[in-house]
C-alpha cells in the first residue's frame, strides 16, 4: 500500500505544481474548485482499502490536503493550514476514508448500495441461531474474522464496524 499511496500522492502533487502556474490569477473559489477536481478526487477514488492503515502510511497522502490548502488559502510554506482547512470544510484523509466507509453502509441499509456491496455485508437477523441477540434487534452486521491484517482491512469487515 505504500507504494499505491506515494503514487496518488506524487500524482496529486504534480497536478498543484501545474495548478500553481496559473494559481495567481483566480480567484479563491476558482483554485477551491480545480483543487477539488483534480486534487481532492484522486485522494477519495477507492479510498476505503485505506482502512485500518496506520498513520505513519498515511502520511504521505495527508500532506497532500495540507499544500492544497496552502495552494487554495495563498499561505506560505509554514503558515498553520488548520484553519484553512476548517474555511474549506475539508476532513483529513482519515476522517475522509471513515467517511466513505460510512456512506457506503448507509447505501447498504437503504437499498441504494449495487449488488456486490449489499452481498458482501450480511445482517446478524439473517443469521440462524443469532436472530434473537441484541445485536440483532440493534439492526447490527456480522463482522467476519479474519487471521491477517490484510484481511481486516476488508470492506467486509470494515464497513459494518459499528
Amino acid at each position: 500500500m505504500r507504494q499505491h499511496i506515494a503514487k496518488v500522492a506524487s500524482t496529486c502533487f504534480f497536478h498543484l505544481r501545474r495548478l500553481r502556474k496559473i494559481g495567481k490569477v483566480l480567484d479563491r473559489d476558482s483554485r477551491n474548485r480545480l483543487v477539488c477536481a483534480f486534487i481532492s478526487t484522486r485522494i477519495d477514488y477507492c479510498n476505503a482499502v485505506f482502512a485500518g492503515l496506520p498513520d505513519s502510511t498515511l502520511a504521505p497522502l495527508q500532506r497532500v490536503p495540507h499544500a492544497a490548502a496552502r495552494f487554495v488559502d495563498d499561505l506560505r510554506l509554514r503558515d498553520h493550514v488548520t484553519e484553512s482547512l476548517m474555511s474549506l470544510h475539508w476532513l483529513p484523509v482519515r476522517e475522509r476514508i471513515t467517511y466513505k466507509l460510512c456512506s457506503l453502509m448507509h447505501g447498504i441499509v437503504h437499498g441504494h448500495a449495487p449488488e456486490y456491496l449489499t452481498d458482501m455485508v450480511v445482517p446478524v437477523t439473517d443469521l440462524a441461531g443469532r436472530c434473537h441477540l441484541r445485536s440483532a434487534q440493534d439492526g447490527l452486521f456480522d463482522i467476519p474474522r479474519s487471521r491477517t491484517a490484510f484481511g481486516s482491512r476488508a470492506f467486509s469487515t470494515t464497513g459494518p464496524q459499528p
